[in-house]
């Protein structure tokens, strides 16, 4: 590995790449990507986000989401509901086995965060 200064780009990318390769091999046990794995990890630090707001902390196009929230579904990772305030919106919220494999996701997230001397989520 290269030892100069990164510009942010190349540091982000390089986290990014470190993470991937770190959940990836969990993720191909459940059948699941890196981008269920973002709307996973939403979820786990937001329960019950309305889809346009999920796709924004999930930093995935809207237009995806449903296909990804669709496979979640499926595989009984994630809960979809009528929103109570707006009945014409859907909420999204983690399964009790969702919660499951996103707590065993994020302890290994935070291990490479660790690594990288990043700082992780709380949660």
């Amino acid at each position: 590995m290269l030892h100069h200064p990164m510009g942010a780009t190349l540091r982000l990318k390089h986290a990014e790449s470190a993470l991937r390769r770190a959940v990836l091999p969990v993720l191909s046990e459940q059948g699941l990507t890196f981008e269920q794995w973002q709307v996973l990890a939403a979820l786990r630090e937001q329960p019950g986000l309305r889809m346009t707001d999920l796709a924004e902390l999930a930093v995935l196009p809207a237009a995806s989401l449903t296909r990804h929230v669709d496979h979640l579904v499926e595989h009984a990772l994630v809960i979809r509901r009528v929103d109570p305030a707006d009945k014409r919106r859907a909420v999204v919220a983690l399964s009790g086995l969702g919660e499951q494999l996103a707590a065993r996701v994020h302890d290994i997230e935070a291990a490479v965060a660790e690594d990288l001397d990043v700082p992780a989520s709380r949660s």
